[in-house]
């Protein structure tokens, strides 16, 4: 943890204040993680954004992507029809951040990745700063009532698919558990019974999604 800290640190002081804005961390970003998206692109799509028009592009897909939400701290970019990429700056100390990135696809079922960066997109340890909830949680805890119908059930779940989701108004970050929808509607009947209906919601405390 320490040594993510002072890697942090040194890559804020060397990139300098403006990369804490989200525009500029968005612009900065290697096409690597937006392929679809050349570093212009992504400045005009911010400039017809900032213009209040339709901050819309066709890509390199031959499909089009749109930026969604803009704002000091946040970014929704819709990336294809099927992909979405959210970013979110949270901070860390000294007036330094890290950026939270989180890329879904619908295939046809949500499933996301998240990631993290210094606001000079050097990868950072993901397990520094969250730890992911095991698809355990998401199952209730009085499936005993019920044991063998609740088996037979959870054989469907042979997937671990989570939707993440970035809040634009607070420091948060919600997951939900995903796999259900994969299922027929007759198999969905029989697991949700035994399945939480609230997803789980981590909060950024100080240096770490808590």
């Amino acid at each position: 943890m320490k040594r993510l800290f002072l890697s942090i640190l040194l890559c804020a002081f060397a990139w300098g204040m403006k990369a804490q804005e989200m525009d500029a961390v968005f612009v900065a970003m290697p096409d690597q993680y937006v392929p679809q998206l050349e570093n212009a692109w992504r400045k005009d799509l911010i400039d017809l954004y900032k213009s209040g028009k339709e901050a819309k592009l066709k890509n390199t897909m031959n499909g089009f992507s749109t930026l969604k939400k803009l704002t000091d701290d946040y970014l929704l970019l819709q990336v294809t029809d099927r992909s979405t990429v959210e970013m979110k700056l949270l901070p860390l100390v000294n007036d330094t951040y890290v950026v939270c990135m989180v890329t879904t696809v619908c295939g046809p079922v949500p499933d996301s990745r998240v990631e993290f960066f210094t606001t000079d997109w050097k990868p950072l340890e993901a397990a520094d700063l969250y730890t992911p909830v095991p698809a355990e949680w998401f199952v209730k805890d009085d499936t005993d009532k019920d044991r063998t119908a609740f088996i037979e059930a959870a054989a469907r779940l042979d997937m671990d698919l989570r939707k993440y989701s970035l809040s634009p108004d607070n420091r948060t970050l919600t997951v939900e558990y995903t796999t259900p929808l994969y299922l027929t509607k007759a198999e969905r009947r029989q697991v949700e019974p035994f399945l939480k209906t609230e997803p789980k919601v981590y909060t950024w405390e100080k240096s770490h999604f808590k």
